[in-house]
């Protein structure tokens, strides 16, 4: 395994709730997920990133962690993470889990401790309490909705998500200092990284000032704002690459950075701090060439500067599928297959949210007595929450859960038409949405770290250049577009639409080409 190896892998997403279920509970599990590492192996993926499975009440699906040395029972046992290390390695791929250090759950023991110790006191100030009074220090607001303080005696406690994910006071070295420790636990296990949920939100303003018209709930956090971004966070981060550097094998660490521009994303990727960061400006970009394109070049352009590579993205557990994000039906379907080649056919990273190589929608329509998201309750219902793109895979049969686990149970409700987008459904196929994965990761091992160079094209049409013999063209449009001179006369290597001719593209349409 070369090293650096980060800068051009393809990295998987496992959820693990609703990836495989070993043991028939409905609940994905460790087990489940080590029983289908060779179909990711297969997949042509370099690594594996696990969401939380640490012990935890789950009032944010593992986002409240209670203890993050151990596993929770619902997902499998220490020995269960540890043989999953070991057989992802014994395949070739690496594995990332998932660390939160923003927060805890109020489950946690810190916090227990906390709330039966006296204001001022040191279990206290590893949280962020603060006198109120009646009224809460400031008014600062949940992502959840609602406010982000909760009063227990004479004090309150800040949580920037839920009551039951009581916020971490990072200038208590107490805090620094376990948190190292639990790095050196995972890494000494063999975990090869951590992706950092909510990287830019360690660090507060001391003053913790209102925020008045600058308020948000979400979004990308915007420059100045008191509890996102602040300069204090880079100094945790340099601590924690100095640990993982020596280690061996090349760990890493992957941020959560949810900011307004890429230059401020930038500062969390010197050789000093994080390796990479997801690209959020990528992903949120409508599909239009102008919008693509621009995501694209200052991507590549601010995060050269500090000499790290642009990672890529279309979804993720926390957005809505990109198929439904697109336009939804069979256009929605098109233009996801086109965005595929687009993503694996840059410069940089790429990750694949499990599900998006079966081509799988958002699900819409789930009954408000199953969704688990506390964004949807905190919200009285106004904000659907994130269960939609957290429905459980489809693998195999034509009923539920469709291979999922070995019954009929799975946490979430299948749709009924995933049957025929199940994995046994389209291996094999030459025009399914895996077929098209499998092949393009192919394609992109023999890309190499080669940049890119723009070629000259239409309005609706992207067309770059890899290295001496490797253009893709994506056509964003609706109609057919001309095919830009270079690939004129090239072989077709892939494409995201039926069998090309001519010099023209299909509307919603990429293809790869080998040029001399």
């Amino acid at each position: 395994m070369p090293g650096e190896w980060w800068r051009s892998a393809v990295i998987y997403q496992v959820y693990v709730w609703s990836f495989a279920d070993s043991d028939g509970d409905g609940i994905g599990d460790l087990p489940g997920v080590r029983s289908r590492l060779p179909y990711l192996r297969d997949l042509g993926i370099d690594a594996v990133w696990l969401n939380p499975f640490y012990p935890s009440p789950q009032a944010d699906n593992g986002y409240d962690v209670a203890d993050y040395r151990d596993v929770d029972p619902r997902f499998g046992t220490l020995d269960d993470a540890a043989a999953l290390i070991r057989d992802a390695h014994d395949l070739g791929l690496r594995i990332i889990l998932d660390l939160v250090p923003n927060h805890t759950s109020d489950m946690h023991p810190w916090f227990v401790e906390a709330l039966a110790a006296p204001p001022g006191s040191r279990e206290r100030a590893r949280y962020l309490f603060r006198d109120g009074g009646d009224l809460p220090p400031n008014n600062w607001i949940s992502m959840f909705g609602g406010r982000a303080w909760t009063r227990v005696d004479s004090q309150w406690y800040l949580h920037l998500f839920a009551p039951e994910q009581p916020d971490l006071d990072w200038t208590n070295g107490e805090v620094r200092a376990e948190f190292e420790d639990i790095l050196r636990f995972w890494f000494d296990l063999g975990a090869d990284g951590f992706r950092i949920d909510v990287a830019h939100g360690l660090a507060k303003d001391p003053q913790m000032p209102d925020l008045g018209e600058r308020q948000i709930a979400t979004g990308p956090a915007p420059e100045g704002h008191p509890h996102w971004d602040l300069d204090e966070v880079h100094d945790v981060y340099r601590s924690w690459r100095a640990l993982a550097d020596s280690y061996p094998g090349d760990r890493v660490f992957v941020g959560e950075v949810w900011v307004q521009s890429l230059s401020r994303l930038a500062r969390y990727l010197h050789p000093d701090e994080l390796h990479t960061a997801f690209n959020f400006t990528f992903l949120l970009a409508p599909w239009s060439a102008g919008a693509l394109r621009a995501a694209i070049d200052d991507s590549i352009g601010y995060l050269s500067v500090v000499g790290a590579p642009a990672t890529w993205v279309l979804s993720n557990h926390d957005v809505v599928r990109h198929v439904t994000r697109y336009g939804g039906g069979a256009l929605g379907y098109r233009r996801a297959r086109a965005a595929a080649l687009l993503m694996l056919a840059l410069p940089g990273g790429a990750y694949v949210y499990q599900g998006e190589e079966l081509g799988l929608p958002e699900v819409t329509d789930l009954p408000d007595e199953v969704r688990r998201d506390p964004t949807f309750a905190r919200s009285g219902g106004a904000d659907p929450g994130r269960d939609g793109c957290r429905v459980p895979l489809p693998w195999s049969g034509t009923s539920p859960s469709y291979g999922f686990g070995p019954g009929a149970a799975s946490w979430l409700p299948q749709p009924a038409e995933w049957a025929r987008l199940s994995v046994e459904q389209q291996t094999g196929d030459p025009d399914s949405m895996l077929t098209l994965y499998r092949s393009a990761l192919r394609l992109r091992k023999e890309l190499g770290d080669d940049g890119m160079t723009w070629l000259a094209s239409g309005d609706d049409v992207l067309a770059f250049r890899r290295g001496p013999g490797f253009v893709c063209v994506v056509n964003v449009g609706d109609d057919p577009a001309v095919l830009p001179a270079e690939v004129r006369g090239g072989t077709l290597l892939l494409a995201s639409g039926p069998a090309l001719a001519g010099d023209t593209l299909p509307g919603a349409t990429a293809a790869w080409y080998a040029v001399e």
